[in-house]
């Protein structure tokens, strides 16, 4: 019963920070191998670039199975390139990268360009069969990667592409950027009952099993933490914690209504929690994105205080 009480009270602290910045979102925090607590666990969120580390994972364990070659040169052109703020997206000529390095790309600074260049190498299907395997049966990406799913929302929100979108003026043409941000809010990818779609307790049961090299082969997943711990994002889990602690995530975010980070605590006593965090802003909400940020590092050190005590 004490056990009990203290989660709930735990419980309660996390959904308050949520209230406090006016945002709805679920979390979960478990050490390597252990049951957790979280909030919302079970609900379906969209976990935006998050969704790449199984897309890493089922390409490390298609190079560690002698399927797929990691040193295999692929093109990028300009012409072809997904929308990004970081990376090859921002790039003028022809780049030229193995298909490890573009695995390193998306963890470290979530590069969509190398996103769709891996998933159309590995294709959605074995993407969606790993975390299956794992037994993750709300965790799933869907086909056309994001190019297709960036396209997709700013159709809905009324525009030819995602580039017309982004090149959009809205001080000088309809529609309004509250308008936009409604109609991005009710559009397909950012609902989780129709696009990219995962839970928190999910997403800690797949880095317990990457940490654990249970999600796939040692090697596979010894490439996913190696690229998780070089994210350059270390504003959201990591700010909940001291210098002392060393955290391996991914984070993800998309048009300014979701933001999310998952990853993995590792405390100076060897101690290791998985923790994931997701959020969602509506179009009204006024919430400064840092303060945010700051939330998912309260959070996620909320969660974990209480499994350390």
């Amino acid at each position: 019963m004490a056990v009990a009480a203290a989660w709930t009270m735990t419980r309660m602290q996390a959904s308050q920070v949520f209230d406090e910045l006016a945002i709805s979102g679920a979390a979960f925090a478990a050490p390597i191998g252990e049951p957790g607590v979280g909030v919302r666990p079970d609900d379906l969120v969209t976990p935006a670039s998050v969704s790449k580390v199984q897309i890493a994972l089922a390409v490390e364990d298609a190079i560690a199975a002698g399927v797929l070659d990691g040193a295999q040169q692929r093109i990028l052109s300009p012409g072809s390139r997904t929308a990004g703020p970081v990376g090859v997206s921002l790039l003028r000529d022809e780049v030229r990268m193995s298909v490890r390095d573009l695995v390193t790309m998306m963890l470290t600074i979530s590069d969509n360009v190398a996103t769709d260049e891996l998933v159309a190498v590995i294709g959605v299907d074995r993407v969606n069969q790993l975390t299956a395997g794992l037994g993750l049966t709300c965790t799933r990406i869907n086909p056309g990667g994001l190019r297709a799913m960036l396209d997709a929302m700013a159709q809905e929100a009324g525009f030819a592409d995602y580039p017309a979108l982004a090149d959009h003026d809205s001080a000088h043409r309809p529609p309004s950027p509250e308008q936009i941000r409604w109609r991005l809010h009710r559009s397909a990818a950012l609902d989780p009952a129709r696009g990219w779609c995962t839970t928190a307790a999910e997403t800690v049961h797949l880095l317990q099993g990457v940490w654990a090299d249970t999600a796939a082969s040692p090697d596979a997943c010894a490439a996913v933490r190696s690229g998780m711990a070089r994210q350059l994002t270390r504003h959201r889990i990591a700010s909940g914690f001291g210098p002392e602690v060393t955290v391996a995530a991914k984070s993800g975010g998309l048009m300014g209504l979701v933001r999310n980070e998952a990853g993995v605590i590792t405390f100076p006593d060897r101690q290791q929690y998985a923790v994931a965090v997701f959020t969602r802003s509506t179009p009204d909400t006024a919430t400064d994105p840092a303060r945010i940020d700051a939330g998912i590092g309260r959070i996620a050190r909320t969660l974990i205080d209480d499994l350390r005590s």
